[in-house]
């Protein structure tokens, strides 16, 4: 371990130049006092390190001295495909890991490429969260991840769409997608993979218990081919509304991208207050009464009957709701 961060400590400044003993505890993670003792270790080993006092001052490599010490652990070269993605690989339990690899592959590079890298990262920012959220943290992602990787079974306690269930799961990955983390496991006796959102997981034990993971199976290929499907699944239905010209804004903001081509294709001639009509389609009655409801007094659905019909039980309930009360009127449960 300490081995490790001298490496590290010697990785920073040949990256950055000249730091801080604050500057280098705050990114190694350890006191000031620790390293002190550090460069003092350096130094007994002929490292070309040397420091300065005062408000300008630090520790500094010598000028051209450059050590070759980089190779990459098995661990950090496990992590690699992780590289670009600090906050995920935190959120793995990688963290530490992930920027003593960043740390060494910048210093493996001579300087011109060097600059370069440094660039494209303050000009290039991936953040995979989405934008009313702030990811998808769950308590047991870092043990779901360990069982990927030992090819450990786990027993579950699941929130589904049925209710709490309990299952022993095979996890043969796991897939990030629009900030949301997702299993794709195996349930012992089923024939295939499913999905299991993270976040969903309320308790998980560690077994045991090995798994033979598919030689065959490809989760990239598996998972492009899961969207597909669950594309396809989407829409079966569709419905008949009207919008206002600032229903029709709203639309582009809050829904799919298919749902809006579908708008747009269908819409007909405004009329004299700017409503179109137009044809979109559905998932199911369910999910459209909650998606329409975001627009409001914008949108009036047509058809299908039950679905105006649903949408106008929720109207009168918030108009009720709503509803001046006289002083002293209980509230209504």
């Amino acid at each position: 371990m300490r081995a490790s961060r001298l490496l590290s400590l010697l990785l920073l400044l040949q990256t950055h130049g000249r730091m801080t003993a604050a500057q280098l505890a705050e990114r190694l993670e350890v006191s000031t006092r620790t390293v002190y003792r550090d460069v003092e270790s350096l130094h007994a080993a002929g490292i070309p390190l040397y420091g300065e006092a005062g408000h300008a001052g630090g520790y500094q490599l010598v000028d051209g001295w450059r050590t070759r010490l980089t190779g990459l652990t098995a661990e950090e070269a496990e992590r690699l495909f992780l590289a670009g993605l600090p906050g995920p690989a935190a959120e793995l339990g990688y963290g530490a890991v992930v920027a003593g690899l960043q740390r060494k592959l910048h210093a493996a590079l001579p300087p011109s490429l060097a600059d370069r890298a440094a660039q494209v990262q303050q000009r290039f920012h991936l953040d995979p969260a989405h934008w009313y959220a702030d990811g998808d943290a769950s308590p047991h992602l870092a043990e779901v991840a360990e069982a990927v990787w030992r090819q450990r079974r786990i027993a579950v306690r699941y929130r589904s769409w049925a209710g709490e269930v309990d299952r022993v799961l095979e996890p043969y990955g796991l897939v990030l997608k629009g900030g949301r983390w997702y299993a794709v496991a195996n349930r012992p006796g089923r024939d295939g993979p499913a999905t299991y959102r993270i976040n969903q997981i309320l308790a998980l034990t560690s077994l045991d218990e090995e798994f033979d993971r598919p030689a065959e199976f490809d989760l990239p290929a598996w998972w492009r081919a899961h969207v597909v499907r669950f594309r396809a699944r989407l829409h079966r239905d569709e419905a008949t509304i009207r919008l206002s010209p600032r229903g029709r804004e709203r639309l582009r903001e809050i829904a799919s991208d298919v749902v809006v081509a579908a708008a747009q294709r269908s819409a007909g001639p405004p009329d004299g207050a700017g409503w179109v009509t137009v044809v979109v389609p559905i998932e199911s009655l369910t999910h459209a009464h909650g998606d329409l409801l975001r627009l409001g007094a914008e949108v009036e659905v047509l058809a299908p009957a039950e679905l105006r019909a649903r949408l106008a039980a929720t109207a009168a309930e918030l108009a009720a709701r709503y509803a001046p009360r006289a002083a002293g009127t209980p509230v209504p449960d």
